[in-house]
C-alpha cells in the first residue's frame, strides 16, 4: 500500500497543535494563587488601588513587636522596627524588609505606589525627603492591606526614679533591648493621681519610668548601672533644679534578683565614696502619665536639663 504525503496539511496541522499546547500551558501558568479571601472594601483598596480613611486604620497606633504582611498573600513587608509615628493618619515604616516591596510611578507622575512584590496587592504609596526620620523616607501604608503576626518576647519590667521623668525616659529609651517606656507615678497612697496633684508634694509619689525591656538584649544590671550614671544618685529628695519628694532617687523592684542588683551596685558607689540616697522599695503599683508627658523629649526635640550621663562604674 502506498501512503501519499501532503505536507502542507501535516505542516498546518503541527502549527495548530503547537499553538494549542502554547494556549495550554500559559493558560496553566497563569491560574491565580491561592490568596487570601478578601472582603469588598478589602478589595477596594488592595485591588482596585484605593485608600483607607485616615485614622481610621487598626494599625496607626500598633506598638507590638513583630512583623507587617500582606494581608492578600501573607508575604512579610514590614519589621516593628522601622515603624514611626508620622502623625499623618496611615501607619508609617521608613524601611521595608528588602525585596518585599515594589515602586511604581503614577500614571500622572505626581506620586510613586508601593506593592507587594509577591501578589501585587495595593499597600500606599512611599515619599522621600521629609525628615521624619534618619532614613529620610516613609511608606504611607493603608492597614486594610496589611496582617500582623507578632513575635514571642520574654519581657521583664524595671521602675526607676530619678527627678523629673522625662529625662530619665529620655536615656533609658535610647538602650537596644528596651521595648518600651512609660512615665508615671508610683509609690504614693493617693490611686490614680494626676500630674498636678503629684506637684503638690503630698501624695507620696514619686515620678517614675516603667521600662519594658528583652533580658536576652539587655540586662537589669545594665539599666540600673545607667539610672546611676544619668542622675545623682547623692541629692535627697530632688534632682538639680527640681525639688520635692516626687523628684526623689528610688528603685522600685520587682523581684529579688532586682532587688540584689541594686544593692550590689549600691555598694560599688559607697565604696567609691558616694553617699548614696537612691532608696530600695519593692513595686507597687504603677499609674501611666497623661499622654502630653509620654516620650516627651522625643515630641519635642529637645534634651534633658539634669540628666547628663556621668561615668560612675
Amino acid at each position: 500500500m502506498r501512503f501519499k504525503w501532503f505536507p502542507k496539511q501535516i505542516s498546518k496541522s503541527i502549527s495548530i497543535l503547537s499553538l494549542t499546547l502554547l494556549f495550554f500551558n500559559c493558560n496553566q501558568a497563569q491560574e491565580p494563587m491561592n490568596y487570601n479571601k478578601l472582603t469588598p472594601e478589602e478589595q477596594r483598596v488592595i485591588l482596585n488601588k484605593g485608600t483607607e480613611r485616615p485614622f481610621s486604620g487598626k494599625f496607626e497606633h500598633h506598638e507590638e513587636t513583630g512583623t507587617y504582611t500582606c494581608k492578600q498573600c501573607d508575604a512579610p513587608l514590614y519589621r516593628s522596627g522601622d515603624k514611626f509615628d508620622a502623625q499623618c493618619g496611615w501607619p508609617s515604616f521608613d524601611d521595608e524588609i528588602p525585596g518585599a516591596v515594589k515602586r511604581v510611578t503614577d500614571s500622572d507622575g505626581s506620586r510613586t505606589e508601593i506593592l507587594c512584590s509577591n501578589c501585587g496587592g495595593h499597600l500606599g504609596h512611599v515619599f522621600l525627603g521629609e525628615g521624619f526620620t534618619s532614613k529620610n523616607t516613609r511608606h504611607c501604608v493603608n492597614s486594610i492591606s496589611l496582617n500582623f503576626e507578632p513575635v514571642e518576647i520574654n519581657m521583664e519590667k524595671a521602675i526607676f526614679a530619678s527627678g523629673c521623668f522625662w529625662g530619665v525616659e529620655y536615656q533609658l529609651q535610647k538602650v537596644d533591648g528596651v521595648i518600651s517606656t512609660s512615665v508615671g507615678y508610683t509609690g504614693g497612697f493617693l490611686p490614680n493621681p494626676t500630674y498636678k496633684q503629684v506637684c503638690t508634694g503630698t501624695t507620696g509619689h514619686a515620678e517614675a519610668v516603667e521600662v519594658v525591656f528583652d533580658p536576652k538584649k539587655v540586662s537589669y544590671e545594665t539599666l540600673t548601672r545607667l539610672f546611676f550614671e544619668t542622675h545623682d544618685p547623692t541629692q535627697i529628695d530632688g534632682q538639680g533644679p527640681d525639688i520635692g519628694t516626687q523628684y526623689r532617687s528610688e528603685i522600685f523592684y520587682l523581684s529579688n534578683d532586682q532587688k540584689a542588683t541594686a544593692e550590689k551596685l549600691i555598694k560599688l558607689l559607697e565604696d567609691k565614696g558616694l553617699d548614696v540616697a537612691t532608696a530600695l522599695t519593692p513595686a507597687v503599683e504603677f499609674f501611666h502619665g497623661e499622654d502630653y508627658h509620654q516620650d516627651y523629649y522625643i515630641k519635642s526635640g529637645g534634651t534633658p536639663y539634669c540628666h547628663a550621663y556621668t561615668k560612675r562604674f
